[in-house]
């Protein structure tokens, strides 16, 4: 039995990327700009795949921003919701599939790619093993998730609405991971020359409700287990609308939502693969590249 703990309403984010599958389009602007910036780096890797799988696929977002430069490879798409593979099968092969039991054999794909998906996964380790195992020796893993401090803006107004008008406050907002989290996860998941970067997407509306609507049509309402089950009510809403005007709004009255990118790559073992330098194996002393003078961990500089 998994020990890991249920973060997230994983049939309630499959429900609601059903429902948002149809009219996707219209608010995966995010997504898109997202999964652009996952192209620009498989360019700069100068490297072709033959067998990829984009985890997590929506709609078949990387199909359509897949880099000119790059040769287009067998790439399949696997998404939570049926709806949304449904739509991804015009772009090539699709299918339903929990990104926490992934039916893929033993390193059968040359890369895995993921856009903005796996921050909803309650069992990301277990989810980084399974996604590690299925690639070949030397294979790409390559994904965002958002991350930090996004939506950090609509987490404190609705928090300071919450507390103001009932006295308390609930989970409004999903927990996010960040740099040093994920890290560590794809190291404890076997992956070789792990790396995770960040960036920042500041995007403007008129108000609080124009963000709540595109994070509806993305998708990405709030699915923690521990949320009110019942809707927000009226007053809070309109008082955290009021909040976010008043703490955040720009000289023309626009709110800033803050969405931080975290970017996770990793490869999949092999011998060609480089490897860090033995401690002492040095060819060249650091004291003589910058003219100082070299001590021992045991000797005391003067004055110090």
């Amino acid at each position: 039995m998994s020990q890991n703990p249920i973060i997230f309403d994983r049939a309630l984010i499959r429900r609601r990327r059903d429902r948002a599958a149809a009219r996707f389009d219209e608010y995966d602007f995010l997504k898109v700009e997202a999964a652009d910036r996952l192209a620009d780096r498989l360019l700069d890797l100068k490297r072709d795949f033959t067998t990829v799988l984009e985890l997590g696929a929506h709609t078949g977002l990387l199909a359509r921003v897949w880099p000119v430069g790059l040769a287009k490879p067998w790439l399949a798409h696997a998404d939570l919701s049926p709806s949304m593979a449904t739509r991804a099968a015009g772009h090539g092969p699709a299918l339903a599939c929990d990104e926490e039991a992934l039916p893929f054999a033993e390193a059968s794909l040359d890369a895995i790619l993921s856009c903005l998906s796996l921050h909803w996964v309650n069992d990301l380790p277990g989810a980084l093993v399974q996604i590690r195992r299925a690639l070949a020796p030397d294979g790409l893993f390559l994904a965002s998730v958002l991350g930090g401090d996004t939506l950090v803006e609509l987490r404190e107004v609705l928090s300071a609405a919450e507390l103001e008008v009932t006295g308390g406050v609930s989970p409004r907002v999903s927990p996010f991971a960040d740099i040093p989290d994920l890290g560590g996860l794809l190291q404890r998941a076997g992956f070789a020359l792990p790396v995770v970067d960040s960036d920042v997407l500041t995007v403007t509306y008129d108000n609080l409700f124009a963000l709540m609507a595109d994070l509806r049509g993305m998708g990405e309402s709030n699915a923690v287990m521990e949320r009110h089950k019942l809707p927000t009510r009226r007053d809070v809403l309109m008082r955290a609308a009021e909040l976010y005007q008043q703490r955040f709004a720009d000289s023309d009255g626009r709110i800033p939502a803050t969405f931080r990118i975290l970017t996770m790559t990793g490869w999949a073992p092999d011998a060609s693969q480089q490897k860090p330098l033995r401690p002492g194996s040095a060819q060249n002393r650091l004291a003589d590249a910058v003219g100082g003078v070299e001590t021992s961990a045991g000797d005391k500089i003067d004055g110090a």
